[in-house]
């Protein structure tokens, strides 16, 4: 969460992080989390916390990709000519990933194992299973064999995850959730739910689920629910990477039970906010005569204390406050939106909160009168 502090994510009802153990075990290393008492104690937050096995950074650096996944085939051909210009970084083979770090050039390898003890050294209450990223580029075959290697990789991860668990009895249980792929196809996907879900090494079993992959944006809600129809119904299911308001509303009517998301942060750090009227450029010349909130209908710390014009202005002044205050406004929509969603569920309302907020949301791009 750049820009943003730890209790100021509490303060907008945030209930849990998730952190990326790639970046972590890079620096400033697992070591110094499992000294300082594990990620919450490290960034003091005190609430749940998760960490990503890593295996988005294998894509990313394997493919030459920057941070996005593509999630539609039109925006996956304009990510395939920059990831042909790009150095590949990552090589995966059938028992890790080498790869080359970012930051200094320096070559590491992680395999299910080093991700396991990375993760047990980094402390998050929920971590996740080593697992290849596909892409919708991928043929079909490889989608295959790759399934294959991501379901052995889940089972070394779960008998290193035990053996881990029993050697640092001391620490406080950590919840292992095992990751998903197998892309656009639908026997796959199946598959990859039935096998992981079915797994059980020496007592030990994965404690969730993350639906992972790169996913057709078009496709997502049937996508989801090709999983979630064969997974057990008493263990949670994380959608991986998942934020904009039209999926979260995809994703939880076909099965999932959280998500997380690094464009309300991302987008908010580029003056771009979102209201109950759409997304708004907070920096456009409109806005730097409006002296009320950027939406009146929030409840968020920047809203009731700050105008539009004020945020307008220091993105212009390219004041460091700027994405400060516009990130807290976009997570509070975003976590705000999720409660509405889940009392709306509770009271069997949740499809008429769908269609009146994304109506209202998506008007001006559908070009509709609200």
């Amino acid at each position: 969460m750049k820009s943003v502090l730890p209790e100021s994510m509490g303060d907008l009802g945030a209930q849990a992080l998730l952190a990326n153990a790639y970046h972590l075990y890079l620096q400033p290393g697992p070591e110094i989390l499992d000294e300082a008492g594990g990620l919450g104690a490290f960034m003091n937050w005190p609430g749940p916390t998760f960490t990503d096995s890593g295996g988005f950074q294998v894509l990313s650096l394997g493919v030459g990709f920057k941070k996005v996944i593509a999630m539609d085939k039109d925006t996956f051909r304009s990510d395939e000519v920059i990831a042909e210009k790009k150095e590949r970084l990552a090589h995966v083979d059938d028992d890790g990933v080498t790869f080359k770090s970012h930051l200094d050039g320096s070559m590491h390898r992680f395999t299910p194992e080093v991700s396991m003890r990375v993760q047990h050294q980094l402390g998050a209450d929920i971590i996740f299973a080593f697992d290849e990223c596909t892409t919708l580029h991928n043929t079909r075959k490889y989608q295959e064999r790759s399934l294959e290697r991501t379901r052995l990789w889940a089972k070394r991860c779960l008998v290193e995850h035990g053996r881990l668990t029993q050697e640092r009895a001391s620490k406080p249980y950590q919840a292992l959730f095992g990751v998903l792929q197998g892309a656009q196809y639908e026997d796959l996907r199946r598959k990859a739910a039935r096998d992981l879900s079915e797994l059980d090494e020496n007592g030990t079993s994965f404690d969730g689920f993350g639906l992972g992959g790169a996913l057709d944006k078009a496709n997502l809600g049937t996508i989801v629910r090709w999983m979630t129809e064969e997974l057990p119904a008493n263990k949670p299911r994380h959608l991986l990477g998942i934020g904009e308001p039209d999926d979260l509303f995809i994703g939880v009517e076909n099965g999932a039970d959280t998500f997380d998301c690094v464009a309300p942060s991302r987008q908010a750090r580029t003056s771009a906010v979102f209201t109950n009227d759409g997304r708004v450029n907070i920096s456009n010349a409109k806005y730097r005569r409006q002296f009320a909130p950027i939406d009146a209908e929030c409840d968020c710390y920047t809203c009731t204390h700050y105008t539009a014009a004020y945020l307008n202005h220091l993105f212009r002044a390219k004041e460091m406050v700027a994405a400060t205050l516009a990130t807290i406004h976009n997570e509070r929509f975003i976590v705000r939106l999720v409660d509405q969603m889940r009392a709306a569920l509770i009271a069997g309302e949740f499809f008429d909160l769908k269609k009146d907020f994304l109506g209202r949301f998506y008007a001006k791009r559908l070009g509709m009168n609200v």
